[in-house]
This record gives C-alpha cells, sequence and structure tokens, in this order.
C-alpha cells in the first residue's frame, strides 16, 4: 500500500479535481454555441466560425503555453487560464451578438490552452517520474468523464431552460476549477537550474523528441471526433433506429473499467503492445460503426473506441512527458497537445468533405486510411517510442 500513497496525494487529487471541472466546462458549451450563436442572429458559416475559432487560436496558443509553463509556476498559470475560461463563459451568458460571442470565445480558448498544458505538466510535475503513466491514465480519465458527461448533460439541460440558463453550469464548473487550485500545496515552480537553462533558451515550436507522437495522435483523434462531430447526423442518415445519445457514456464506462483495470500496467508495459492493441481496437470499431443496426453493435463500437482511442491516448501522453527532458515538460505537452488539435480540427472537416462526396456507407470505411500510416510511423520510431519507459 505504501505506492498507493504516493502517488494520490492531496494535491494530486485537487489537481485532477480541478482538470475535470474546465474541462467539464468547456465540453459543456461545445455542443450550445452553433445553436446559440444562430439564435443570437449569426448566419450558419459566421456560427461555424465561432465554433471553430477555438480549435484554430488553440494551435497558435499551444507553444506559447508549453514555453511558458516550463518558465513559470504552474499555480500561477493554471489560475490565469481558470480565470479566463470563467470571463469567457460568463460573457457567452450576456453576449448580445454573434460578434460578442467570437470574442468570448477567443477568451475561452486561450483559458482552454493554458489549463490543458499547465494541468498536465503540473501533474507529472506531482508525481515520481516511474508513475507519469498511472497519472496520465487517471488524467485521461477525467477528461473522458467530463467529455462523455458534459455534453449529454449540456443538450438535456439546454432543452428545459435555454441556452443562456444552461451556460451558467459551464461558468458553475469555470469557477470550481478556480476554486479547487487554491488549495493545491506545491505549486510547481520550475526549480533555479531549470529557471538557469530556461533563460538561456530560445522559444521553440515543438519538442523535437516528441514530434512523432503528435502525429500517432493526431491519426489516432481523426475518427473519435469525427464521430464526436457526426455521429448523430450518420446515424439520421441510415435511418437506424438506436439509442445514439447513449454512445459516449458507454465510452467512458468502458474507459473506467479498462483504467482501473490496468492501471499498473501502463508504466512497465512498452508502446509497442499498447500501439497494437489500439490499432486493432480502432479497425474494429471502425468496422461496427460501418455495420451497426442496433444497440448491441453500437455498444460494442463504444467499448471498442474506448480501447482503441481510450487507451492510446493516456499512452501517447505519457510516452511525449518520458521523451522529453525534465525542463522541457511543458513543450512536451503543447507538442502532445498540438497533434490532438488538429486531429479536433480536422476529424469533422475530413467527415463533411467524405459525407458531401461519398454515400452514406462509405462514411467509416474511408477512415481506415489512418491504418497503414499508423503502423509507418510507429515501425518508423519504433526504437525511441519503445524506449520512452526506460526514461525513468
Amino acid at each position: 500500500m505504501s505506492k498507493k500513497k504516493t502517488i494520490y496525494t492531496k494535491d494530486v487529487i485537487l489537481v485532477m479535481a480541478a482538470s475535470f471541472f474546465f474541462m467539464f466546462s468547456t465540453m459543456f458549451v461545445n455542443p450550445l454555441i452553433n445553436g446559440y450563436a444562430k439564435s443570437l442572429g449569426a448566419s450558419s458559416a459566421f456560427a461555424g466560425l465561432i465554433v471553430g475559432i477555438m480549435s484554430i487560436a488553440a494551435m497558435f496558443l499551444r507553444p506559447v503555453a508549453g514555453n511558458l509553463t516550463d518558465k513559470f509556476s504552474k499555480y500561477r498559470l493554471s489560475l490565469i487560464g481558470g480565470i479566463l475560461i470563467l470571463i469567457g463563459v460568463i460573457g457567452y451568458v450576456f453576449s448580445p451578438s454573434g460578434s460578442w460571442l467570437l470574442l468570448f470565445r477567443l477568451i475561452n480558448g486561450a483559458g482552454y490552452v493554458l489549463c490543458t498544458v499547465c494541468m498536465t505538466t503540473w501533474l507529472a510535475f506531482l508525481v515520481p517520474r516511474q508513475h507519469v503513466g498511472e497519472a496520465m491514465g487517471f488524467y485521461g480519465l477525467m477528461n473522458a468523464l467530463a467529455m462523455a458527461l458534459a455534453p449529454a448533460l449540456a443538450i438535456n439541460i439546454y432543452q428545459k431552460i435555454g441556452y443562456r440558463e444552461a451556460i451558467i453550469s459551464s461558468a458553475v464548473a469555470a469557477f470550481l476549477m478556480v476554486i479547487a487550485i487554491q488549495f493545491v500545496g506545491d505549486h510547481a515552480k520550475p526549480s533555479k537550474k531549470v529557471q538557469r537553462e530556461n533563460k538561456k533558451k530560445k522559444f521553440k515550436i515543438i519538442q523535437w523528441n516528441v514530434l512523432p507522437v503528435a502525429i500517432l495522435t493526431t491519426l489516432f483523434a481523426l475518427p473519435y471526433f469525427s464521430t464526436q462531430a457526426d455521429l448523430v447526423t450518420y446515424v439520421e442518415q441510415r435511418h437506424l433506429n438506436i439509442a445514439v445519445g447513449s454512445y459516449f457514456l458507454i465510452y467512458a464506462v468502458v474507459l473506467l473499467a479498462i483504467r482501473i483495470g490496468l492501471k499498473n500496467l501502463f508504466d512497465t508495459v512498452r508502446f509497442g503492445v499498447w500501439l497494437w492493441i489500439s490499432t486493432v481496437s480502432t479497425v474494429f470499431y471502425i468496422l461496427m460503426l460501418t455495420i451497426m443496426k442496433n444497440n448491441w453493435e453500437m455498444a460494442l463500437a463504444a467499448a471498442g473506441m474506448a480501447m482503441g482511442y481510450g487507451i492510446i491516448y493516456s499512452v501517447l501522453q505519457s510516452t511525449a512527458l518520458l521523451l522529453a527532458p525534465i525542463n522541457e515538460q511543458g513543450l512536451a505537452s503543447s507538442t502532445f497537445y498540438l497533434g490532438l488539435d488538429i486531429g479536433m480540427s480536422l476529424g469533422p472537416i475530413l467527415s463533411g468533405v467524405v459525407d458531401s462526396l461519398l454515400p452514406i456507407k462509405w462514411f467509416y470505411p474511408v477512415q481506415l486510411f489512418i491504418i497503414p500510416l499508423i503502423v509507418l510511423i510507429y515501425l518508423c520510431y519504433r526504437k525511441r517510442l519503445d524506449g520512452a519507459i526506460d526514461h525513468h
């Protein structure tokens, strides 16, 4: 039991709770913002821009956040991030028009970027290096739970009380995040030595060791985010009678079971093993979504996605941190998230193109193009990726 004491300290639990709240806040607004923008008089194209501007801004802000995270205390940056999210969300509630919404979306996006990069690095800082995998597993789980619960709750709440009133829930979550970090004892200031090293360093856009991880993150994220964006319309177009609302809830439950069941393996099993499991699972869930006719097949697809995307997400995240030197953990984290942002933006765009060019039955099979690319990149960088676990 002594090992358990070392990793789940009060600080670790508070940072995980805070990361759940800020992710919940952001994911709660996502499914509502398009309809809300239109209700304020924005055109379809402008509403689309308001939705997408956050991911676009994120791509440019990631490296900045990564460099800042390596120079300043994680607490201070997380606090600024949390306050920016809060300002953005309160701004949504009082926005008179679409243009104001766009401005507050940018503020919200800046806060979101700071929080994602900071919180990951802060958590990695709080646990012993040899437990980074397990910590990232549970951090990823907090994110996954927020991603599954928030949109489902948002849609249910808004249908009952309307957009503005529903968005207040998102503001409450952002406020709770700001409160939670006030009680974290270790503010994770970079050591004097690291600060001196970082003063001499030039501004870097990416951590080069982590580049293959970022590319793999993008590839695995493409079908995940295209499903998140288009599953409901896909089911409508195929006239399927299934409870599509529970898809991501099943995903989260299966992920919870996997994470708890395998938690000790994340720090001891090599990257390649996870990669093959996740690649096979990805093929499985894409095929299940292609042939799905009933709720059972949908549930199998969701479980496959948890094994495919859910596992590899935290493995990639911890591998990114292990491949980078200790004074570039923030940069490593921002490079990982850059890969995620690209997948998040491109997934729905590519699937929109596929949907307009090809019959609906091809919507998922086309996405199998990622599989040979994943295998190719892994084989090119196999030594580096499989060796990450020895960097403790």
